[in-house]
């Protein structure tokens, strides 16, 4: 056969080969059939459901309706986009202050404009059947105000961390879905987060040994001249400095990893002289954590650097999460006596968004318990304000099993 041959071969040459292949392909399917042999049938055949690796999502009608409360750059970047990809919930109504914002996401997302809301009209959302759900994602201190006015017009409400500013604030909160017999979540995302889950299986299941010290360090730059930044430089908004926007990642996330809560904690905190960025919140906080169990952890943020990570040390293996928060490309690695090894996992990290909205939309569906109730965004704000106080008055504070510092 000459090298036009290989290159191109007639269509007799091609059409001759296919049957032959196909008689064959028939025949040894007879074969193994009459052999009792599993076998891809010759002819369309009803076949078991297979095991997908991606579930699809339902159908439209069918997902339960969301509002989106404030369209700045995490709700535009990643919560509508998460909502409009989940399995059980999709984005029906907007609510923000800027009608600019309200004309083009909610063309965006085919949002009519009947459904478009300002904060001070969020009470005509009762009248609104399609929504079920409310997603608060607005500054620390408007989280309280804006909760209560979603679960008194009638919906579920999923809030952004921290809660609020203050324990009475998201006691307030508390009190008001118990009012409204209507759900309140806290959106610790990372709680749906493939290799944060993997880590906590690890740790439950013994494969660590004893972990008796932990880390955690969450840092970001402050950028004042980010709209999302702004804010976060005011304490009577924020609450805080960088404890309350990353640091609560550790705390929350080092909660959850263990399995218990702190019962003595110490704390300092640190603003570089002269940097108009922190005239009223501060830039680096540390602290060290005492947990009943004996176990012991560090923890560290900080408004003037990158790094998101988290390191369980067990008498067998440690795992480093690295980074551990992001919104994409968490990583996990264990290292013990045999090296280093990456566990890989089979969804990324985006599923993170998509798994905490859908996780509520099936809470309000089935009556099923929350995994961030807001009971632990309470407990978090509780133990935010002891270390405050810990880091103003220089010493070890005791605490209740509610956060509460003991004595107060």
């Amino acid at each position: 056969m000459n090298q036009s041959s290989l290159s191109h071969p007639s269509r007799r040459k091609f059409v001759g080969g296919l049957t032959v292949g196909l008689s064959g392909l028939m025949a040894a399917s007879s074969v193994a059939s009459a052999q009792g042999n599993a076998a891809i049938p010759a002819t369309p055949t009803g076949r078991p459901e297979p095991k997908l690796e991606k579930k699809p999502t339902g159908p439209e009608a069918e997902k339960l309706g969301w509002a989106v409360v404030g369209l700045g750059d995490f709700a535009q970047g990643y919560a509508l986009p998460a909502l409009a990809r989940a399995s059980l919930s999709k984005p029906v109504a907007l609510v923000s202050g800027s009608q600019d914002k309200l004309q083009t996401v909610g063309a965006r997302y085919a949002i009519p404009e009947s459904s478009f809301y300002a904060y001070d009209t969020m009470a005509k959302m009762r009248d609104n059947a399609e929504v079920a759900a409310v997603y608060i994602i607005t500054p620390n201190s408007t989280h309280a105000e804006l909760t209560i006015k979603a679960l008194e017009a009638g919906k579920h409400v999923l809030c952004e961390k921290p809660m609020a500013n203050s324990p009475a604030e998201c006691q307030r909160m508390i009190d008001a879905a118990k009012a409204a017999n209507r759900k309140l979540m806290v959106a610790y995302r990372v709680h749906w987060e493939p290799h944060n889950i993997r880590a906590k299986e690890m740790v439950d299941k013994g494969e660590l040994g004893d972990v008796w010290f932990a880390a955690s360090d969450h840092h970001r730059p402050l950028d004042p001249s980010l709209p999302r930044d702004e804010w976060r430089m005011k304490k009577a908004i924020a609450g805080g400095g960088s404890l309350v926007d990353i640091g609560v990642y550790s705390l929350n996330g080092l909660i959850w990893l263990l399995g218990e809560a702190p019962s003595r904690v110490a704390a300092t905190m640190f603003s570089p002289p002269n940097d108009p960025r922190f005239a009223e919140v501060e830039c680096t906080f540390s602290a060290q954590l005492v947990f009943p169990s004996g176990r012991r952890a560090n923890i560290s943020s900080g408004y003037d650097a990158t790094k998101k990570r988290a390191d369980l040390f067990g008498s067998k293996a440690t795992v480093v999460l690295d980074p551990a928060t992001e919104y994409e490309g968490n990583k996990l690695s264990v290292f013990s006596d045999k090296g280093v090894q990456e566990v890989k996992t089979k969804d990324g990290s985006e599923v993170q968004f998509t798994g905490e909205i859908d996780h509520f939309s099936q809470v309000i569906r089935e009556n099923i318990p929350i995994k961030t109730p807001g009971e632990m965004g309470l407990r978090d704000v509780r133990l935010i304000e002891a270390l405050y106080k810990a880091a103003d008055a220089g010493q070890w504070v005791d605490l209740n099993p509610d956060m509460t510092v003991k004595g107060a």
